[in-house]
Order: structure tokens, then sequence, then C-alpha cells
């Protein structure tokens, strides 16, 4: 087994919990800003003192309330500023912090509400709580549902008006290290979801260790804007430690207005999954093509992924310092604008970003910092970052933190970040994490001499060819779903003769490709499944995914679909995974159609 550790830079007290971080903003900065939200069409400066103000005074409210120290307490909404209150405020109130996503069903709320033994919930919308009420007989611990549009905050801020404030000391006194945090159920591409048990000592070793590595943006006097769901424990993570770091935290619900909050608030630091930066790319090529500046773009884009691969290999030559200088006057800058104009970095993680972007970005000015994780790894377990960085890799392990892989190609990680188990579930438990401590990810990877991760396919959903090929159909999706018209698309072929693909075409990239095409406005996926112009598109980003792989991998054949694969339709998790089984189910017949002969 071949294993790779870096040693802790931080170690976590068995009497420290989270709390403790927005205690010790209080009282040593509370007048610096810790908080923007947004208000009448702007940002406005919240206090680290005016947010454990109201952190404190909505914990009061919980205990008013019922909520006794150790109960789950649900909570449902998009990524916005009460979010990250009343998460902080569950927690001081001692309680445990069960998310939900907001685009979660009836059905799975109930799972989750009965699986956790929940007391209390609070929802973004009306329509979330009579969702919750029409649950409610599944879930019989349930006493109180809040909607955080009805007033939630102000109404549990005045329940606890008579609450001292030695009886809130008391409740973050039963907190330590190994106390439980958060349940996060895991989004589950097959049954039922399972419990995460994150305690407060997997958050703090986590950020203790990695928010470090990270120091030229998560630090005082940088900012970072949340958008991806709060419910994802990589967003969570990054809430925290910028509470931690003590760098200015931003929120926003709708990402269909991403560009202009992020050209408003301006962050020197994002988060995201590739596919924000996939269409970023693929909307500024777009744009540049409409304006008949196609090949100025192709020849931007070129040299600022030549001009990032050079800095791995000795530094960039004279002619290409020039033309990347130049390029940065007519190009690179305004692609940075898009991103609010001061953000240098980012975090790109739940996907491969794939080389080509990574050097793309890095060249325009903009790292992307690939890393690592599960929600039972508390997210990261390993990230690239200004000390260790080669593109193409999710990084070597946070400080503290071991990897390894097994004689059979699966990534195990062991450290403080680990899980505690999965709730109420003793089996699956075991089978996830070893007697020595490793938790088997079910990721299938290859470490180099030098610690750098390089993640190649999921153990379970490797393919088997009739002809005995063993195949990574991650691999190929990465690439597949790079291209400007690609927006899902799965991989088949298991027993198959050959490796096929089912592919959907984006919505958003369709009218400025249309356009460029001289084809009429508003033509809708499902009318150019067979459109000459679609399938040569696509077997040019086919033809360029099989360039990763040898010819016994390659895609032989492909059909493109006139639907795409969303969460609406449950073939895609909140956090974007694909539900192979699903998928599988619904177009069995597309499927065979690929081998029919």
């Amino acid at each position: 087994m071949r294993e790779f550790s870096v040693p802790a830079t931080t170690e976590v007290g068995p009497d420290e919990a989270v709390p403790d971080l927005l205690a010790a903003n209080v009282a040593d900065h509370g007048d610096e800003v810790g908080l923007r939200v947004q208000r009448d069409g702007g940002w406005a400066d919240v206090t680290w003192r005016e947010f454990g103000d109201q952190v404190a005074g909505v914990a009061k409210g919980l205990i008013a309330s019922g909520i006794e120290a150790g109960d789950r307490v649900a909570l449902q909404a998009r990524t916005r500023y009460e979010w990250t209150v009343l998460d902080f405020a569950i927690w001081t109130a001692g309680a445990v912090v069960v998310p939900v996503y907001e685009t979660s069903s009836p059905d799975q709320v109930a799972w989750i509400l009965s699986d956790s033994g929940a007391t209390g919930i609070v929802v973004e919308r009306p329509e979330h709580a009579a969702a919750v009420e029409s649950v409610r007989d599944q879930a019989p611990d349930l006493r109180s549902v809040w909607v955080i549009e009805d007033g939630a905050v102000a109404a549990l801020t005045a329940a606890g008006a008579d609450v001292a404030d030695s009886e809130l000391a008391a409740r973050r006194a039963t907190l330590r290290a190994d106390s439980l945090a958060t349940l996060i159920y895991t989004s589950g591409t097959t049954g039922r979801p399972k419990g995460c048990e994150l305690t407060h000592g997997n958050f703090l070793f986590e950020i203790g260790n990695g928010m470090g590595l990270l120091d030229r943006y998560l630090a005082p006097g940088g900012s970072v804007l949340l958008f991806i769901p709060l419910a994802h424990v990589l967003a969570r993570v990054l809430e925290v430690g910028a509470v931690k770091t003590r760098t200015v935290i931003g929120h926003t619900p709708d990402v269909s207005n991403l560009v202009d909050d992020l050209g408003a608030f301006r962050p020197t630091f994002v988060l995201a999954v590739p596919r924000v930066f996939e269409k970023v790319f693929n909307q500024a090529k777009a744009k540049a093509e409409a304006g008949g500046k196609g090949k100025i773009f192709d020849r931007a884009a070129a040299v600022a992924i030549a001009w990032s691969r050079a800095q791995d290999t000795g530094g960039p030559g004279l002619g290409l310092r020039l033309q990347h200088a130049l390029f940065e006057r007519l190009v690179y800058g305004k692609l940075r604008a898009a991103l609010g104009g001061r953000c240098g970095g980012a975090i790109s993680g739940g996907a491969p970003l794939g080389e080509r972007l990574g050097h793309f970005f890095r060249g325009i000015g903009v790292t992307v910092y690939e890393g690592y994780g599960l929600t039972e790894t508390t997210a990261a377990a390993s990230v690239n970052h200004d000390g260790a960085l080669r593109i193409g890799t999710v990084g070597r392990p946070l400080p503290g933190v071991s990897a390894a892989i097994a004689d059979d190609g699966e990534i195990l990680v062991r450290g403080g970040i680990v899980m505690r188990g999965y709730w109420h579930n003793e089996q699956a438990t075991a089978e996830a994490i070893d007697a020595d401590g490793w938790f088997h990810t079910g990721d299938l990877g290859d470490i180099d001499s030098d610690g750098f991760l390089r993640i190649t396919g999921r153990k379970k959903e490797i393919l088997v060819t009739a002809g005995g090929k063993n195949v990574a159909p991650a691999v190929l999706e990465d690439r597949l779903r790079a291209h400007r018209l690609v927006s899902q698309c799965i991989v088949v072929g298991d027993q198959r003769p050959y490796i096929g693909a089912l592919i959907t075409l984006d919505e958003e990239a369709l009218p400025a490709w249309l356009e460029s095409k001289g084809k009429p406005a508003g033509t809708k996926a499902a009318d150019l499944t067979e459109d000459p112009d679609v399938q040569a598109e696509i077997e040019t980003a086919v033809a360029d995914a099989n360039k990763a792989v040898s010819k016994a991998e390659a895609i032989k054949r492909f059909r493109v679909l006139g639907g795409d694969f969303t969460e609406a339709n449950g073939m895609l998790t909140p956090s974007l995974k694909l539900k192979r089984s699903v998928v599988l189910k619904e177009h069995d017949a597309e499927v065979e159609a690929l081998y029919a002969r």
C-alpha cells in the first residue's frame, strides 16, 4: 500500500468547539467588518459584534423554545446571510445542525427528519413549511417549524429575550471537540442517504490545518462570496474557516444574478464547482465569436495555457511574456472582471476541473486550487496551494492527514478530518472505516512520488467491456463536459462490445451557438438531436475526450438526447453528481440503440 502524509500544523484541544471562533472575533475584533449582507440593492457591512449579538439572540430563542443540548435542528434554505446566523446559533445553543438542501423533495425531507430525530427545523419559505407539515407524521420527534421569510430570526430573538447570558454560556460549555456538530446526509446516488457524523473537532482540524494553505486570500482584508449551497460540506467548511481567518463573508442565493453579485461584492476568493468555471470560459468564447473576435480569444486562451505551463518548467521565454502582456490588456482583465475584478484565487471541488481549464485560469490571473474530499472527510482531504501546486492533480494531503492507495487502487484517508461514523448505522460505519482508522473512499486514484494525488474514477462505477477491458467513465465524462455545447453525459459499455455515450446539450450555450450557425433563434435542444452541425460539434468533443484513453477505452458511438439530466428530474443529486442507475433506467432504449446492429 502506497502512503503519503503531511505533519499537522494545528492540533485541536479537547475542550474546543466551533462557537469559540466567533466568540474570539467578538471579543478581540468586534468592530471589524465580518460579513456583508444584501440590503436595498446594495451590500451593508455587519461587524463581528453585530453578528455575534444576532447569533446569541437566536440561540437564546432556541433555548426558550425547548431546544436542548444535543438536539438535532434541521436547516433548509438557500445560501443566504440567515443560514450563517442560524448555523452558529444552533451550535451556540449546544445543538446539532442538520442541513437540508433547499431543493429536497418532501420524501427526502421526511427521511432526514425521521432518521436524525430532529426536534426542530428552520426553513426558508412557506412552501418548505407546507412540505414539512405534509410529512410530519413520519417525523415523530419534530416539534417546531420556523420560516425565515416569515420572520424566524426576529421571532426567535424575541422569544429568547428573557434567557440569561449565563444560560447561553452554560450551553456553550457543554460542547467539546468530540461533540457532534452536524449530521450531513450524503446525497446518495443509490439508496437512502446516510447521516455523516462530523464533530466540532473535525471542523476545527480541517480549517486549522487547511486555511493556512490559502492565507494569501483567506485572511483579514480578504473576502469570499458564497453561492454554492451551504448544505454542501465544502461551502460549510469555507463559511466556518472564514470566521476563523476573519475573511469577510457574503452570500448570494440566486446564481442567475451571480455575475452582477460578483461585480458588486468584488470578492478576493470564490468557491465553485467546475461547471461554473467551464461556463465562464465557454460564455467568454461564445461572446468573442459573436463579436467576430473568436480567433483572438482562441489565441489568448492558448497563450494563457502556455504561460501557465511554463511556470512549472522554468518560466516563460521573452516571446511568450510579450504575448501574455498583450492579452493581459486585451482579454484577461475583462475575464477577471466577470469574477468581480479583485478575485485572484478560487477553490474548485465536487468534480475534476481538467488540466486545460486549470492552466487557462492561472494564465489569466485567477489560480483555481483543486482539492479532493468527501462529506465523510469534512470536505478537503487534499488540496493544491501556493506551496505545493500541480495542476491536473488534487494536491497533497492536508497537514495532519494521510492518504494511501490500496492494492486495488482505492484511495484511503486517515486523520482528524474523518467523520465519527454514520448516524445509527454501525454496519455502514464498519464497512467504511477499518480497524486502523482508514476511511475507504470508494474512489480510485494514484499518488506520485511527490505526494500529489490524482483521481481516476469511482470503484463502483468501473465498466468492464465484453472484451474484459476496465474503463473509468469519469475520465471521458469530465472531458466531454468541458465542451461548450455539452451539459451532461454518461458513458456506458458495461459487458458491451465497446464504449458509448449519451450526451445532453447546454440550453444556456445554445442561443449564441445557434446565432453563429445561422439557425433560427429559440430552437430547442429536443429539435437538434440529429442536427448535422450538432453532431459535428459533439464528434469533435468525443474525439478530444478519446485522446485521454486507449483505443479499447474510447467512445465508439454516441447519441444526443433531447432533454438534460437535472436534479428536478431525479438524475442528478443536489451536489450535481450523476445518478447513474436512474439515468440508465430512464434512457434504457437510447442505450440499447447504441448497440443495435
